[in-house]
């Protein structure tokens, strides 16, 4: 089979091609696993991270791609909950323990033997996978496959993240960065709370006209001061100044949840700034997303069937990902990003 992969760490900077297109080895399922045959995959900031070390794989070479819609073409024969041609998604959750205090009170995102899907194990930028059968989920009909693939990560994350921010109906949520996990956040937040105004705060003109265009209520830059104090406030940007800003416009017993695996160093003096009676005087309260946990995937799958939420996508070839990868790291986004693969001959470019 062809396959988008990764040989070594390097800087997206100065790497043209930070992954190779190669004939990779079929894979087979093993003890519990379901083979998929990969129809779509979402391009995640999270594999900027792990192509550039922050977050690095935990071997080489390695297939990136966690967000993965594609249809059973084999199984173990163990495996009782699915049938051959359905129609599946794979997220970042790969495989836990399935036996600590974590995993066992549904908290398998901080299960210290959490492996992930395109880091830990081979991912979906690739023709087919092999996952194992507990971290696999139905699609719901109604959504196309280029749709359901953001859904598995930017969505599911974005809605752990509403939930632990606590909003309640009324209250103003505020959203810093607008990607694909944030333009989703908005999209559930106006049908969860009617009656709640939503402010973005993000760098670029375009994304503040996108956050209008979908329903905020306003929109400035990371550095603005909002109409009046956010509730609640979601930050997914990979920079400490806009945490620092958006502790500012927070409201007094107000909740800033961090949605990144990482903070990068360039900026990190922007903590110098914190000032305690203006940032966390007040009982303001910072709490961080880690990973996802399965049950995040398949409720917010629901949810977005219910709602329903339709993702705004940019489509790229699959041999395309690495012009996806360095579009997403320079900042040029409008909803998702997601690679369509295809098959046979049809791959080579």
């Amino acid at each position: 089979m062809k396959a988008m992969v990764q040989m070594q760490t390097c800087d997206l900077r100065h790497a043209e091609d930070p992954l190779v297109l190669c004939d990779w080895k079929e894979p087979e399922p093993g003890p519990g696993e379901i083979l998929i045959q990969v129809s779509a995959c979402g391009v995640c900031h999270t594999e900027l991270d792990v192509i550039e070390g922050r977050t690095p794989p935990s071997r080489y070479p390695v297939i990136p791609g966690h967000q993965i819609v594609g249809r059973i073409i084999g199984m173990d024969e163990g495996v009782r909950d699915f049938d051959t041609g359905d129609r599946v998604g794979v997220g970042w959750i790969y495989n836990t323990c399935g036996t600590c205090v974590f995993c066992r009170s549904g908290l398998e995102n901080l299960c210290t033997d959490f492996r992930a899907t395109g880091r830990d194990a081979h991912g979906g930028y690739a023709e087919r996978v092999a996952v194992p059968s507990r971290s696999v989920y139905r699609i719901p009909d109604g959504l196309t496959d280029i749709e359901a693939a953001p859904l598995l990560c930017a969505g599911a994350i974005g809605y752990r993240a509403l939930n632990l921010a606590g909003l309640k109906n009324g209250q103003t949520l505020g959203l810093t960065g607008f990607g694909a996990s944030g333009h989703l956040v908005l999209k559930m937040a106006r049908y969860r709370y009617p009656d709640s105004a939503v402010f973005v705060f993000a760098r670029r003109e375009r994304e503040r006209r996108f956050a209008l265009e979908l329903g905020a209520q306003w929109a400035g830059d990371t550095d603005d001061t909002a109409p009046h104090p956010c509730d609640a406030l979601i930050d997914t940007t990979p920079a400490w100044k806009p945490v620092v800003e958006a502790l500012r416009n927070l409201n007094r017993n107000g909740r800033l949840v961090i949605n990144a695996i990482r903070k990068g160093d360039a900026d990190r003096d922007n903590l110098l700034r914190l000032d305690y009676p203006v940032h966390l005087w007040m009982e303001k309260e910072i709490k961080s997303v880690a990973n996802i946990t399965r049950n995040d995937i398949r409720e917010f799958l629901d949810l977005a069937a219910e709602i329903p939420i339709r993702p705004e996508v940019e489509r790229y070839a699959f041999w395309d990902a690495n012009r996806a990868l360095h579009d997403l790291n320079a900042g040029r986004i409008r909803g998702a990003k997601v690679l369509e693969i295809q098959s046979g001959a049809a791959m080579d470019p």
